[in-house]
């Protein structure tokens, strides 16, 4: 097919800036402010390092991970202690492993084959321990353990007697305890003095997803919780736990609260943040008014505080950019002094880059949905988000659903936009941030009206002369893989092709193949998604499928999946593979044997987005970078199709 003029000039971005590891990550400051860690790869496989605050420079890692790589660590209240988060190929069994910087010894703190450790708690009152949830007695149910730090001992706080999570305070005090009601709400209980558990509050299906508990008063006597009950949007509370009163801190008209800074040992509110199209703070302390605003001043992007030390004193803050990697500075409170540290991707600055413009779109039925949509660099110059003519289009459908689009940096885009495609994504009904009523609008809608969403701003991209009749892509992982299918079946004349990442091809089969440890909150998902324990829920979901909508698939598919993956099995990605096999529908299937919901390991994404950028370009002509040396590493196998991919049958062998 023709290529695109917009994509003739631009120098290509290499793949391997976008999806290879990152330089440095994730910066965190100790408690003391006396040093810093941050991920960085050792051998081409992210581990944790640490240096001298004052001195990055001099950082070495204290991790030894040779295979998937580190992603999730944090310090301890301890500051020669260090904790992180490894599972096996993707299993999401996560272990937890200690790392004592005295001595450089390495523990695994939760030993135990099979089985899901989730850290519930830190606290600075007890440094030398954490909250743990085990899942170790019934694979449905975590029970909480105190973990000594030093020694890998264990120490039972709480057997669980059914419930989905608990919510405990700094002294490891177990507060609450709650379970999901049968028609998708929940119920906070308490123990009385007999230790019998009582209700202290229930929250109702439609506030569930948008009402929690976020933390207590440095007395424990106040609970801040972000409540959506008797209101659309989602506002900060702080509501007396004797008397009951409560209190409105901080609300937003149409965004639900999306993040609190709290002050680390007093736990007073700071400030609020709000992100309807763009992230905005309501500051609640006037102590730190000059902090904000003296930030606002030091770089371009916005303001994320990510860490901070036990006094308050030293921030670590990140400036988080459209066009550009993130950047991260070392704060001084005192004297008002910001030292930058690094970018994560030094080699992408001065790359070509484009920017995010948000947009609101006006679904069939008069809903607004926040957009984000991305213009190649040689159709837009200025970025002033307008076009003189379409282009071929890439639609972008998150995952979750109940999750959301931002704005800022997205790699996906960045490609997508280099090699030539306009680049629109939704923030369609079910997606969270914008009130209970945006969220249980997409109540029983998978495949429908949240599909409709996603169909209404495509006709808005073509509308608006952004997109090309007739070449756009629909791609997108979990959800957005489900999106894809659901678009490849319900609405074949739309979309020129799909790209499904972990999506689920069969709503019935998803629902019975769930982790265990997810079954005590399966009413979340018969209540918004649909009921499988019934003959009529199985007969709705099924209709809901793509699976059984294979014999309308009339445009190309490529198809992504994990192993392991415990969330959406390998079986959903098969059974649709082996029905379009069965039907002579062509298709792409690639399987990476070592991965889960997800590729983790670079070498896994960067060989998965060459094959995606070649099969795109065979759909609707954009470039694409040849796929080289992009598959060393990884351990890809493609079971089907490999014939359907430029070059993929010679890079295989």
């Amino acid at each position: 097919m023709p290529q695109p003029s917009s994509a003739q000039e631009t120098p290509m971005i290499p793949r391997r800036l976008l999806f290879g590891n990152p330089d440095k990550a994730s910066p965190q400051i100790s408690p003391d402010g006396s040093q810093l860690g941050f991920l960085a790869p050792v051998n081409g496989v992210l581990n944790v390092w640490v240096a001298p605050a004052e001195d990055p420079s001099a950082a070495t890692p204290v991790t030894q991970d040779t295979g998937r790589g580190v992603r999730l660590f944090g310090w301890t209240y301890r500051s020669d202690q260090i904790v992180y988060l490894q599972d096996s190929e993707g299993d999401e069994n996560w272990h937890i492993y200690g790392v004592n910087l005295s001595s450089g010894d390495i523990r695994d703190l939760t030993p135990l084959e099979g089985v899901q450790a989730q850290i519930q708690r830190d606290s600075h009152k007890h440094p030398d321990r954490i909250l743990v949830g085990l899942n170790d007695r019934d694979p449905q149910l975590h029970d909480l353990y105190l973990i000594d730090l030093e020694t890998g001992d264990r120490e039972l706080v709480q057997h669980n007697e059914g419930f989905a999570w608990f919510v405990a305070d700094d002294e490891f005090n177990v507060r609450f305890a709650a379970r999901l009601t049968g028609d998708g709400g929940s119920e906070y209980l308490r123990q009385s003095a007999d230790g019998e558990w009582e209700n202290a509050f229930t929250i109702s299906m439609e506030d569930a997803v948008t009402t929690s508990p976020l933390e207590f008063n440095k007395s424990g006597e106040v609970l801040y919780m972000e409540d959506s009950r008797g209101r659309d949007t989602a506002v900060l509370k702080a509501i007396n736990l004797a008397s009951g009163a409560e209190t409105v801190l901080a609300s937003h008209d149409r965004a639900d609260v999306s993040g609190t800074m709290i002050h680390p040992t007093e736990k007073t509110i700071q400030a609020v943040s709000f992100n309807y199209d763009r992230k905005t703070w309501q500051i609640l302390d006037e102590s730190v008014a000059g902090d904000l605003e003296f930030l606002a001043t030091v770089c371009p992007g916005d303001v994320e505080v990510v860490s901070r030390t036990l006094d308050d004193g030293c921030w670590i803050v990140a400036y988080l950019r459209d066009d550009g990697p993130v950047r991260y500075y070392r704060y001084l409170r005192e004297t008002k002094e910001a030292t930058f540290l690094f970018t994560n991707r030094e080699a992408l600055e001065g790359m070509p880059l484009v920017k995010v413009h948000p947009v609101v779109i006006r679904a069939r039925d008069g809903l607004d949905l926040v957009c984000y949509y991305s213009l190649p660099l040689d159709a837009d110059p200025q970025q002033t988000g307008e076009l003189t003519s379409p282009l071929p289009m890439a639609l972008l459908v998150h995952g979750g659903p109940w999750a959301r689009d931002s704005w800022g940096y997205n790699p996906v885009f960045q490609l997508l936009a280099n090699r030539g495609y306009a680049v629109l994504s939704v923030n369609f009904r079910g997606s969270t941030g914008f009130g209970k009523n945006f969220v249980n609008a997409g109540n029983l809608e998978w495949g429908a009206k949240m599909h409709d969403d996603l169909v209404d701003a495509v006709q808005w991209a073509i509308g608006q002369g952004m997109a090309d009749d007739g070449r756009v892509a629909i791609l997108g992982g979990s959800y957005g893989g489900y999106a894809t299918l659901a678009g490849m079946t319900f609405t074949p004349d739309v979309f020129a092709c799909g790209v499904d990442i972990v999506g689920p091809s069969n709503l019935v089969t998803l629902m019975e193949t769930l982790p265990p440890y997810w079954q005590p909150t399966i009413d979340l998902f018969t209540s918004r998604v649909g009921d499988f324990r019934t003959e009529e829920g199985k007969k709705f979901l099924l209709e809901r499928s793509p699976l059984s909508h294979v014999d309308n698939i009339k445009r190309p598919l490529l198809i992504g999946q994990g192993a392991n993956d415990p969330r959406v099995k390998q079986s959903e990605s098969d059974q649709i593979v082996r029905a379009m096999q069965d039907k002579e529908i062509p298709v792409t299937y690639v399987l990476y044997p070592d991965e889960g919901h997800g590729f983790a390991r670079p070498e896994n994404s960067l060989s998965f987005f060459a094959i995606a950028e070649a099969f795109l370009s065979e759909c609707l002509g954009g470039r694409y970078e040849p796929l080289g040396q992009d598959l060393e590493g990884a351990s890809i196998t493609v079971p089907e199709g490999a014939q359907h991919i430029p070059g993929l049958l010679e890079a295989l062998n």
